[in-house]
């Protein structure tokens, strides 16, 4: 079983994901950082987080597919998916919505969103949008 308040961030890009895990440390959020969507799913497996914040634009397993992957196992329909990423278009969003994120935040999304989506209870219907 995993922990009930962990946060996993996934960025390819290694100085967004630290400072991305440094601003939730800050807020007193307990975080684990994976530098890419292979080792983000790898280590979801492991320590299945409460909330994963995943770039969506990464080389070889981008955020939408680790979403797909995660959402297909049981022991990942409750944890709280949020897409971090520039792209903010429609499609994009809709992108997000269908892989199974529960959260899309367009880069570079205010700290007070950031810090909300990961302290908000996991949302039941539909995907929001900040």
């Amino acid at each position: 079983m995993g922990s009930s308040s962990l946060v996993l961030v996934v960025d390819d890009n290694m100085d967004a994901a630290d400072m991305t895990a440094e601003v939730l440390r800050m807020h007193g959020i307990d975080v684990v950082v994976a530098y890419g969507g292979l080792e983000g799913l790898e280590m979801a497996k492991k320590l299945t987080p409460a909330v994963i914040v995943l770039d969506v634009g990464m080389p070889l397993m981008d955020g939408c597919a680790v979403a797909a992957a995660l959402r297909r196992e049981a022991a990942f329909v409750k944890v709280k998916l949020v897409a971090l990423t520039a792209w903010g278009d429609d499609e994009s969003r809709e992108r997000t919505r269908l892989a199974g994120f529960d959260l899309h935040l367009t880069k570079p999304a205010p700290l007070a969103s950031l810090v909300d989506a990961v302290r908000r209870p996991s949302l039941s219907v539909g995907l929001a949008t900040a």
